[in-house]
């Protein structure tokens, strides 16, 4: 089985991937000591194929389970739902030797995470991802968080998981769409930190819905890598998975959430940086094209949709969290397979790179 052990001292956990494991979920998470009353959050997508195995499956392991279903999307992550869903959890007697399990992609990953992030002031928790966004992202590394209406994930906390367990034969009840806009992420990773990443995925077929748990495990070992270096964004190696997020986020705040999917904002995001990257940095375009051509072939959108004023992107994103005091911490390539944090990008080129995706 392709295990990725990310390493923070007593913080630290293993990442499982192999096909089947959710129906191993049960003795996986009693192996961790976890011994509370579990809460499985999910959403309205997901809830349907898979909390039934799941909670059998913990019943099985000698876990009392209850179930907590959000609406699927973008939407649910909000400190709405995040109050809901602790209203819910104490109603159903859960307190403070419980702990959580998110079964969904990220949104869920990320809203679940909070909630176990501040119930009874931090609970632990457990990722079940479902997605390839979640998959080979963000269901590692511990950041939690819901959105606020000025922008994506500007509420939140750091929350390590437990474990997580990542099963792909989950990934075949998604949506062709849904299942396609996370190769944006496994594209990112592979332009910031494996070369080599970017002739693999250019051979794999967008309409199989089975990747290799080993490609998984590789995307959840560069994260877990960069996590470990710095796990709390302040050494500014962690920032670097932010590549193709600035432009993106904003892309994505300026429409009402759910209207573009995650990564096909990060599409734009990337597109916009790569177009930075060879104006501040000279990376070759030739580069620019192959990463291109990759995200094309996952059928991501490369141009900004009409009706988008490029000033209320602007306003957007510079409420993110990457603008730290006002000042612009952009991502840039330096070649393939590489990257770094530059000082040197001004709004002034933002705007440009807006431009550029229409």
């Amino acid at each position: 089985m392709p295990t990725v052990h990310l390493d923070l001292a007593d913080r630290s956990y293993d990442i499982l991937v192999e096909d089947g494991l959710l129906d191993h979920a049960g003795e996986l998470i009693r192996g961790t000591g976890l011994t509370g009353k579990a809460a499985v959050i999910t959403d309205t997508n997901v809830g349907p194929h898979y909390a039934d195995r799941l909670i059998a499956q913990l019943a099985d392991a000698g876990i009392e389970a209850s179930v907590h279903t959000v609406r699927a999307g973008e939407a649910s992550k909000s400190m709405l739902q995040t109050a809901e869903l602790c209203g819910e959890m104490n109603r159903a007697n859960h307190d403070r030797a419980s702990f959580i399990i998110a079964l969904g992609g990220g949104v869920v990953g990320d809203l679940a995470g909070f909630v176990a992030a501040i119930f009874y002031r931090g609970i632990p928790f457990v990722q079940i991802p479902t997605t390839i966004v979640s998959q080979v992202d963000s269901s590692a590394g511990g950041k939690t968080g819901v959105n606020a209406s000025e922008g994506k994930n500007l509420i939140g906390a750091f929350h390590q998981p437990r474990l997580v367990i990542v099963d792909p034969l989950t990934l075949n009840t998604l949506p062709g769409r849904e299942y396609r806009e996370g190769y944006a992420e496994a594209i990112k990773h592979a332009a910031i930190r494996d070369a080599v990443m970017i002739d693999d995925l250019t051979s794999l077929d967008p309409t199989d819905q089975h990747p290799s748990a080993e490609l998984l495990a590789r995307n959840l070992a560069i994260k877990a890598r960069i996590v470990e270096e710095d796990e709390r964004e302040t050494a500014g190696t962690r920032a670097l998975l932010n590549f193709g997020h600035t432009i993106g986020h904003g892309i994505e705040a300026s429409l009402p959430y759910g209207t573009m999917l995650h990564g096909e904002a990060i599409s734009l995001g990337i597109k916009s940086a790569l177009f930075l990257s060879e104006k501040i940095n000279g990376f070759p375009a030739k580069e620019s094209q192959r990463i291109l051509k990759l995200l094309e072939n996952f059928q991501l959108p490369l141009t900004l949709p009409e009706g988008i004023a490029t000033e209320t992107i602007m306003a957007k994103l510079s409420r993110d969290k990457k603008f730290t005091g006002g000042v612009i911490k952009f991502v840039l390539l330096t070649a393939p397979g590489a990257a770094e944090v530059s000082n040197k990008v001004t709004l002034d080129d933002i705007r440009e790179a807006v431009e550029h995706l229409r």
